[in-house]
């Protein structure tokens, strides 16, 4: 009579003496894989632009009204939030809150592991998965941008529907695809899941509310129009590779190479699984969500390095279970290899050269020289973290060239130009420049296909109002000129002068926000 109940408290007992182990040694490896996050204070275009949004919406700005992006808000609201606590002028608590993102993400991975193939398969899951997690270019694995922040909500999808959780799957499908939009492929294998314990009666009404309940939420709280056009209907331009097909392939094919190289120590294991048939539909849920993540990957088609993030946890779990049926030796192997990409990718990530941070520093200190701190400015390009770095307000909504010019991440196809920008956006981009004109306006186009001689608009703009003033790094700086001087100004820096064709385009990936 009395033993019954000590069974659950020696359940109990065990559960919190695992967990009681294993989150330490999880925690240290967290921090030590983002150790380079913290060495520079950005690392990609997309962090200074959600710096900037960050600013802007603390400013009172209106998401997808007078701040806007292809990006659904959870990330702009966490860095809004941010900074509101820890002030503005850094980083550093992004960077924490991503260690955090990874350490959950783990935790979530062994969890689902543990549950499925015992103890030591939950160790092994949680830590393949952090020692794969920054392989990768480190602009796209050390930042603190999206798929960081969307991983621990596709890893609590699958947590909730191994359970029979079937509402909270569905907010968690709901909160990775609001962090963005790729997120919600996740999906797949949660409703494979639904489907395969016969729950769809009861589970898919709870599955579809708890879906549709943040996304409604978050669509209402910001502009409902606004939020479908910028999340979902007002990217089909971007998504083409017209005239840059050779581009994007090469980009493709060199950041699968290099997270394939990161993964050393988990294909072989996944691929001897995938020839095993038997093996391959015990865990088709896996299967799914490593297919439903590669297809997030080439949706838009563009391949860049952070987008194989959402790779990397089912990847992590696929070499799991096959570690788990394989012989005992193989796992200590497996995770060395994993270790020593692992230590490559770090000392990478501290040793990297980053001469387009460098570049943006140098233009974001002229800017703040020459403007005050109540002035706004245009930079015309693809680096948002001036305006952050020089701490200046822009003059308008569209904080990169790209979302007026279609150009993004290297395009140097024929799409580039004003008819290729985002529906009705030059409009409000004169209408802006008419009621807050720039005190200055940088030029930060450098041969690239979007510079202003190719842009009536704003080649006309920079005409009859604007003087060049000065040069950084081939970026030109043109300030407002009073009314009163202009009939006495030389002509202006694009009179009467035809487009000029772009300058080729150097090998590689160029920067630019992606």
């Amino acid at each position: 009579m009395l033993v019954a109940p000590l069974a659950p408290a020696r359940t109990t007992v065990t559960r919190t003496a695992y967990w009681a182990r294993l989150l330490p040694h999880l925690a240290v490896l967290a921090c030590v894989t983002r150790i380079p996050s913290f060495v520079r204070p950005l690392w990609n275009p997309d962090e200074g632009f959600l710096a900037v949004q960050a600013r802007l919406l603390a400013q009172g700005g209106q998401l997808y009204e007078t701040v806007v992006d292809r990006k659904p808000p959870l990330l702009p609201w966490l860095y809004q939030a941010a900074f509101a606590l820890c002030g503005s002028g850094s980083l550093t608590p992004l960077r924490v809150l991503a260690v955090l993102a990874q350490l959950l993400t783990a935790v979530l991975l062994a969890s689902l592991a543990r549950r499925r193939w015992g103890d030591r398969a939950g160790r092994t899951a949680g830590v393949l998965y952090l020692l794969v997690s920054v392989g990768l270019h480190p602009e796209d694995a050390q930042a603190a941008t999206f798929e960081v922040f969307m991983l621990p909500w596709t890893a609590a999808a699958l947590w909730c529907a191994d359970r029979g959780r079937w509402g909270a799957a569905g907010a968690a499908v709901a909160a990775a695809f609001l962090t963005k939009q790729t997120g919600g492929a996740v999906l797949l294998p949660v409703a494979w899941l639904l489907h395969q314990r016969g729950g769809g009666r009861a589970g898919l009404p709870r599955l579809a509310a708890g879906f549709a309940a943040p996304v409604l939420g978050a669509a209402l709280v910001t502009d409902p129009a606004g939020f479908l056009f910028w999340t979902v209907t007002g990217s089909a331009a971007y998504a083409s590779v017209t005239g840059s097909e050779l581009h994007v392939l090469g980009r493709a094919l060199a950041n699968t190479a290099i997270l394939a190289a990161a993964s050393a120590g988990l294909l072989p294991p996944v691929v001897r699984a995938l020839r095993t048939a038997r093996a391959a539909m015990a865990e088709l849920w896996l299967w799914l969500w490593l297919a439903a993540s590669a297809g997030a990957v080439a949706l838009g088609c563009h391949f860049f390095g952070h987008y194989y993030l959402q790779l990397i946890p089912p990847l992590a779990l696929l070499a799991t279970a096959a570690l788990h049926a394989l012989p005992e030796d193989r796992r200590p192997t497996a995770v060395l290899a994993s270790a020593c990409a692992c230590a490559l990718f770090i000392g990478w990530g501290l040793l990297a050269p980053r001469p387009e941070l460098a570049h943006a520093e140098r233009l974001a200190s002229a800017l703040a020289h020459r403007t005050a701190p109540a002035d706004r400015v245009l930079v015309w390009g693809i680096h948002p973290e001036t305006y952050w770095l020089a701490g200046r307000t822009p003059a308008t909504r569209y904080l990169t060239a790209g979302l007026l010019t279609n150009y993004s991440g290297g395009r140097d196809g024929p799409r580039v130009g004003e008819k290729y920008a985002v529906a009705g956006a030059w409009p409000v981009f004169r209408r802006e420049l008419a009621a807050h004109a720039p005190a200055l306006v940088v030029d930060d186009s450098r041969g690239k296909p979007y510079a202003p001689g190719r842009l009536p608009t704003l080649r006309r703009l920079l005409a009859a109002d604007y003087a060049e003033v000065g040069r950084v790094d081939g970026a030109v700086l043109y300030a407002r000129v009073p009314a009163g001087q202009r009939a006495r100004l030389s002509p202006g820096p694009y009179a009467d002068r035809p487009p000029r064709p772009p300058a080729p385009s150097p090998g590689g990936a160029a920067p630019g926000r992606r």
